[in-house]
């Protein structure tokens, strides 16, 4: 797979080579948990694996009173934090509407897949997350981009079911997933 250096301003909306696959599911039905199975299993199984989680609260991911975070008080628009290991950019909205779904992909590099958690509304592929007992309804009945379901009971449905546990399954699922977006792509041309 060969990939361009672009400028972030250069950057499609997310890179043809890049899959998006949403993660949905009420909070405490089990998203994370599952993501955090898949992703060694996926990065395993060669792929390049990037996760975008949307918040519906404030979050904080600095720490107060480090200089990164008394910079961003005292006004900085952003602030990137780096070192040998890692780095962060951290970006203040400041009363700016927040950037939707398509606008943050932008922001990554290229990879093989893009796990989304959050971001129910928006028309991209997505897992249900589903679990029994809950007061929840399920999404896929009312959502067409739902195309498969994990869960922890038998559901009346044609689209694929993996107990919720099974992440071997859903990761062959999700690699699937990748090949044939790469497949429907190319013939797409």
């Amino acid at each position: 797979m060969r990939y361009h250096l672009l400028l972030p301003e250069q950057r499609l909306a997310h890179p043809p080579a890049m899959k998006i696959l949403g993660i949905a599911g009420y909070s405490g039905s089990g998203k994370t948990t599952l993501i955090e199975r898949l992703v060694p299993l996926l990065v395993k199984a060669g792929l390049r694996v990037s996760l975008i989680k949307h918040a519906h609260h404030q979050f904080e991911v600095d720490q107060p009173g480090k200089d990164s975070w008394r910079h961003r008080q005292a006004g900085c628009s952003e602030v990137l934090v780096s070192s040998s290991r890692r780095w962060v950019l951290m970006h203040e909205l400041r009363g700016e509407a927040e950037p939707g779904l398509a606008e943050q992909l932008a922001h990554f590099s290229p990879c093989d897949l893009v796990l989304v958690e959050g971001y129910k509304h928006d028309p991209i592929p997505r897992i249900e997350v589903h679990r029994a007992g809950g007061d929840r309804p399920l999404l896929f009945p009312r959502d067409p981009h739902v195309i498969a379901v994990a869960t922890d009971e038998p559901l009346e449905t044609a689209l694929p079911q993996f107990a919720l546990d099974d992440a071997p399954a859903i990761a062959r699922f999700v690699q699937d997933f990748v090949a044939d977006a790469g497949r429907t792509r190319l013939a797409a041309v």
